[in-house]
């Protein structure tokens, strides 16, 4: 079968959160372009609480007129859900939800397709292009006043996620799977997972865990990853059950690595600060100076 997401240059399987005006919405990039969340577009066209009962509703009125093309152009991929469970989920391309927003009649509809054609297809030119992203990615991190030191740990942790993706795509991971193997590198590198993380910081769900870690987080995750992926070549892991394996090994090396780090440091690696407008109780990530 945008703002940022978790990695600059899309993968085969990556899932992400672009957001509407404050509406997330939720996506999956496969064969070379992004499906949506249908429910999600809905919601954030109409501004309904059931986003789920409106497109469901809407759905067999467009089938009623005749629109049968359509529906069988509207797939279902496995999303996280707001209960935090995966569950299916109808998913269109841009093409495709471009005629069922035409079908709403929305006031909102033309902005929304203005912001669905940015999201859709600047990531894709991305993907043609690496270079663009790379640039694009600098630039944006300067702009955001990050120090050249940060920008360039941020810069090898994007090359590295490339590769770690790259090798599972070759060795049968798909779709979510991405994700569960994401969780079991970080779960071995700093003994929490992605998401307790990202509450450590105080950050959202939308927000990029890794545009918000600390310089010695960052280098961890490049080594968990870099590692996880010399091993999935050593090992020749096939599919997800021996991906897994190598995932626990590859950070479980960071994670001895923090582990003697921190016995020297005398404090956690794992960070409360991060590059948010500073609030009660959480930490900024100052501007550094080059060293």
């Amino acid at each position: 079968m945008g703002k940022k997401n978790e990695e600059m240059i899309p993968f085969d399987g990556e899932i992400g959160i672009s957001e509407f005006k404050d509406k997330p919405i939720r996506k999956v990039f496969l064969d070379g372009e992004w499906y949506f969340s249908v429910a999600d577009v809905v919601g954030a066209i109409v501004e309904t609480d059931r986003p789920s009962k409106y497109w469901s509703d809407l759905k067999s009125k467009l089938r009623n007129e005749g629109f049968d093309q359509l529906s069988e152009n509207i797939g279902q991929l496995k999303m996280t859900a707001d209960d935090g469970k995966e569950r299916l989920m109808d998913v269109a391309n841009a093409e495709t939800l471009f005629r069922v927003i035409q079908s709403m009649g929305s006031p909102k509809a033309e902005p929304f397709k203005r912001w669905l054609s940015k999201v859709a297809f600047e990531r894709i030119q991305e993907f043609q292009n690496p270079e663009l992203a790379i640039q694009r990615a600098i630039l944006d991190y300067q702009i955001q006043g990050r120090s050249e030191e940060w920008i360039k740990a941020r810069m090898r942790t994007i090359l590295s996620r490339k590769e770690l993706t790259s090798e599972w795509a070759h060795r049968g991971v798909m779709g979510s799977e991405y994700a569960i193997l994401t969780n079991v590198i970080s779960e071995e590198t700093f003994s929490i997972g992605i998401q307790n993380h990202k509450d450590v910081k105080g950050l959202a769900k939308s927000h990029n865990l890794r545009d918000h870690m600390t310089d010695m987080e960052l280098v961890l995750t490049m080594l968990g990853e870099t590692s996880t992926a010399e091993l999935a070549r050593s090992r020749d892991a096939q599919g997800f059950d021996e991906n897994e394996e190598t995932a626990h090994a590859g950070g479980k090396i960071a994670g001895d690595a923090r582990k003697n780090f921190e016995r020297e440091l005398g404090q956690s690696v794992v960070s409360r600060s991060n590059f948010l407008p500073p609030k009660r109780g959480q930490d900024q990530l100052p501007p550094r100076s080059e060293s």
